[in-house]
């Protein structure tokens, strides 16, 4: 499930990864609530297709914030109201199976990739309230030392532009991100970058800047995840694809003239290997319940069990 600020998605899916039922359900405020929240929504998708808790391999949960996946903890994570909470263990005890944790991107990224048609290393970008992504190779998450991979919204491009959340100045978030971009605006809505567009459109000279900015932010972090990490195709989900029907011409553009610039740049054809999701797609939900193929379990699962769990696909008996 994708456990976000507002919503939580959740899927239940088979050992093939099919998706056997899907439903969303509101996220309540607190620690308590998300965890009775994980607990309910797998609850409601086992009611619905027909199994009994026993029946659960494992669960996946995606969410906003810092995550030590290896412990099933999720830290900071403010649009929850949880500063510190040990989803695993909680969770696990009430479900009585293997819960797998991860940061909600991170979980996208790995839900795009088990849609592809290849193994090809790729990036899953987010455009959304923030900006960041999520980087698969050979079919597993590629998380680094300190598991914040592919926290590209917080690379600075404009050292005098403006302040970022993060404390710095000029991030690619603070171009493109949704929040970043309403606040630029500074004329409320309830969907400010939809504003921006429509203003744009009808030829205001601030809504045009603010949408060239989105243009060029989304460009530079498609840029930096190729160049970094030499993912073959850059796949680009998130709120603003809401939007892709007027983001994506804006965004190949802007990919073409940087490479007009660049015989290095124009050589990566950075603007064919961009692809917008449908709006909607449940790939965090999707990717959090694939989790427990990805990777083992290193902590006890419930009270009383205190052994190790691996998720063995070939062989679903086992964990």
């Amino acid at each position: 499930m994708d456990v976000g600020g507002t919503k939580t998605e959740g899927v239940a899916v088979d050992v093939d990864g099919t998706i056997l039922a899907r439903l969303r359900r509101p996220t309540e405020w607190g620690a308590d609530a998300v965890i009775a929240g994980i607990v309910e929504t797998t609850q409601a998708l086992a009611a619905e297709v027909g199994f009994t808790a026993a029946d659960i391999l494992s669960v996946g949960v995606g969410v906003p914030g810092l995550v030590d996946a290896a412990q099933g903890r999720v830290l900071h994570a403010v649009n929850l109201g949880v500063e510190s909470l040990d989803i695993a263990r909680l969770a696990g005890a009430e479900i009585g199976a293997p819960i797998f944790v991860e940061n909600d991107v991170k979980a996208a990224a790995l839900g795009a990739a088990s849609l592809r048609p290849d193994t090809a290393p790729m990036a899953y970008l987010n455009l959304g309230t923030g900006v960041a992504a999520g980087v698969v190779t050979g079919g597993r998450l590629w998380r680094g030392s300190r598991g914040i991979a592919g926290e590209v919204g917080h690379i600075p491009i404009e050292p005098n532009g403006r302040l970022c959340g993060c404390g710095q100045r000029g991030c690619i978030e603070t171009l493109c991100g949704g929040g970043a971009v309403g606040r630029a605006w500074g004329r409320g809505g309830d969907y400010p970058v939809l504003d921006v567009y429509d203003a744009a459109d009808a030829g205001d000279v601030e809504a045009r800047a603010l949408r060239a900015d989105i243009a060029r932010g989304a460009a530079a972090a498609v840029s930096v995840l190729v160049l970094t990490t030499d993912v073959e195709t850059v796949v680009i989900g998130g709120g603003l694809t809401a939007l892709a029907d007027r983001l994506e011409p804006d965004l190949r553009a802007a990919l073409r003239m940087n490479a007009a610039a660049s015989p290095f740049i124009a050589s990566l054809r950075l603007d064919e290997r961009i692809e917008l999701l449908a709006p909607g797609s449940p790939v965090a939900a999707l990717g959090a319940a694939l989790l427990g193929v990805e990777q083992p379990l290193s902590y006890p699962v419930g009270a009383a069990d205190t052994s190790a769990v691996t998720f063995d696909k070939e062989n679903p008996d086992h964990g």
